[in-house]
C-alpha cells in the first residue's frame, strides 16, 4: 500500500512539475510575441512620425498640425484590439498616407505648386477628429481613405492669364471671349475645390 502511495506522489509531483515547465514556455512565447507585436508597432510609428517630421521640415506641413497627423498612428489603439489584423490595418493606412502625400509631393514639385500641396494638407489636418476616441474602426476603414483621397492635387497646372481687353467693335469679338473665359474660370474653381 505505502508502494502505491509513493508511486502515486511521484507520479503527481511530475505532472506538476510537466504542467508548470509547459505553462513557463507558454508565457514565454506570448510574451515574445508582445514583444514582436509592440517593436513593429513601433516601426510603423516611429516611420510615420519621422516622414511627417520631414514634412514639417520642408514647410508642407505647418508645426501645429504634426500632432494632429500623428494621432493618426498614436491613436490607433485607443479603442481597437491589438491582434495582428489591426496591425496590418495599421501599416496599411499610415503606408497609404505617407505614399499619397510622397507622389502628391513629387507631382508639385514638377508643376511648381506646392503651396497647393500644403493648403490641401491644411483641409485634410481640420478634418482629423480631436478626441482619441474618435480614432476608431470605422474611421480607419471608411473616413480616413477618405481623408486621404482628397489630398490629390491637379495633374497639371496652367497659370491664369487675364483676359484679353474686348472691343465693342463687333459682337463675335465679345461673344468668342466669353467663351475663352468659362473654360479658365471652370478651371480656377476646379483648382481651388
Amino acid at each position: 500500500m505505502t508502494y502505491i502511495v509513493f508511486v502515486s506522489i511521484v507520479l503527481l509531483i511530475t505532472i506538476l512539475g510537466v504542467y508548470m515547465v509547459i505553462e513557463n514556455n507558454r508565457q514565454k512565447a506570448r510574451d515574445a510575441e508582445k514583444k514582436i507585436f509592440n517593436e513593429r508597432v513601433k516601426d510603423i510609428t516611429s516611420l510615420y512620425k519621422r516622414k511627417i517630421a520631414e514634412y514639417v521640415d520642408c514647410k508642407l506641413i505647418r508645426p501645429k498640425h504634426a500632432p494632429k497627423f500623428n494621432a493618426i498612428v498614436g491613436n490607433f489603439f485607443v479603442v481597437q484590439a491589438h491582434n495582428e489584423e489591426n496591425l496590418a490595418r495599421l501599416e496599411r493606412v499610415s503606408e497609404h498616407l505617407l505614399s499619397q502625400v510622397g507622389s502628391e509631393l513629387n507631382k508639385c514639385r514638377s508643376n511648381d505648386t506646392v503651396d497647393l500641396l500644403t493648403e490641401q494638407l491644411f483641409l485634410f489636418a481640420a478634418e482629423l477628429p480631436s478626441a482619441g476616441i474618435a480614432y476608431n474602426k470605422n474611421f480607419y476603414t471608411e473616413i480616413l481613405p477618405a481623408l486621404i483621397s482628397r489630398i490629390q492635387t491637379p495633374d497639371s497646372f496652367e497659370q491664369i492669364e487675364p483676359e484679353p481687353e474686348i472691343s465693342s467693335d463687333s459682337e463675335e469679338a465679345s461673344h468668342d471671349g466669353n467663351d475663352q473665359a468659362a473654360p479658365h474660370s471652370r478651371q480656377a474653381a476646379d483648382i481651388i475645390n
